[in-house]
């Protein structure tokens, strides 16, 4: 499972080298996840489909729209938490991690100083996950891509799960961004995918919990499907944040959002709620430390982040349609917060 390119070798030994002195930080510390769709550069990548993402081509994209979406969702992320910035920030759909310094460095997020785990996963369209942290408060220990391999189809392609264990305020974290396989091709026919993803992370989350069983684990991403749907609720087990849950078992913290029929995503009027975050039982047992409520998981939603259409519906006011449209993403982001 665990897989590293040169690049991304590089990469960590220079994050890891350059950390600033860890610090102990009061609560509450803001961990966040985003698809800020498809974050592209306007330069062609020869090994990756990034073809409609160059200047001259059906959706336009240059130079001066790429600094204008880098300048809205540095204004998102630094609205989720205005004082401190996310510690944490998971993001997909981001092509590489020139777009990830890009985003930064933007001057709204230039206090935070992150760091980036990264690596150029086997996307055929380039995108992939990533984490952003804070090094003077999140110290990473460990990284690895899990990547999603379907025996029977060689050729499938999708989007590693980036994997971090670190150290914040003295406690060992373990961090997993998620961007599972899209329901193209219909709910039922595309399950599979993501019944394959949800597995991969449960294996994780099973060698994590063999070493420690009161492990501090946060789940994050667009998972394409919903806290009831069988990937989270059956092979991850993830259980309610309205029930009680054990150590060793999983919380999903957008679940009694999403039976408010509240989403982070809207699909043809209806809101779904397929950006989750999970975390283990053991972050809202415990009695001491960095942890969380069980009602701690929320979608973040701004007027300046939303489209109003004729119908007076509203939606996350995202930057492509069939052409530029020119918002911000096609979703809202989610967090949570560590008291």
């Amino acid at each position: 499972m665990r897989h590293f390119s040169f690049p991304v070798f590089i990469i960590a030994l220079f994050l890891m080298a350059s950390c600033q002195t860890l610090t102990k930080v009061q609560a509450p510390l803001t961990l966040a996840f985003y698809n800020v769709e498809n974050l592209f550069d306007t330069i062609d990548a020869p090994n990756k489909i990034d073809e409609e993402f160059m200047p001259g081509e059906p959706k336009n994209w240059n130079t001066e729209r790429y600094n204008k979406k880098l300048t809205d969702l540095s204004k998102v992320i630094a609205a989720i938490d205005p004082v401190k910035l996310p510690v944490l920030l998971g993001v997909c759909e981001i092509e590489n991690d020139a777009v990830l310094k890009d985003l930064a460095a933007q001057a709204l997020l230039k206090k935070a100083h992150y760091n980036i785990v990264w690596n150029d996963g086997p996307d055929e369209r380039g995108i992939d996950c990533a984490l952003l942290y804070q090094p003077s408060v999140f110290q990473v220990l460990k990284t690895a891509f899990l990547q999603i391999v379907d025996p029977n189809d060689p050729d499938f392609l999708t989007r590693e799960v980036v994997y971090v264990e670190g150290s914040m305020n003295g406690e060992i974290f373990h961090v997993l961004v998620n961007h599972w396989p899209s329901r193209r091709g219909g709910d039922e026919a595309s399950e599979p995918n993501r019944i394959l993803a949800a597995s991969v992370v449960k294996n994780k989350v099973s060698e994590i919990f063999a070493a420690n069983p009161a492990a501090n684990i946060i789940i994050m991403g667009d998972m394409n499907d919903e806290p009831s749907n069988n990937s989270l609720a059956k092979v991850l087990e993830a259980k309610p944040n309205t029930q009680k849950a054990s150590d060793q078992q999983l919380v999903n913290l957008m679940y009694d959002e999403f039976e408010k029929g509240e989403g982070s995503y809207n699909y043809r009027g209806d809101w779904n709620m397929i950006d989750n975050l999970l975390i283990s039982g053991a972050l809202i047992n415990k009695t001491k430390g960095l942890k969380s409520k069980a009602d701690n998981g929320f979608v973040f939603r701004q007027s300046f982040m939303e489209f109003k259409n004729d119908q007076g519906e509203i939606s996350p006011n995202r930057t492509y349609g069939r052409d530029y449209y020119g918002g911000i993403s096609d979703h809202f982001p989610i967090y949570m917060i560590l008291e």
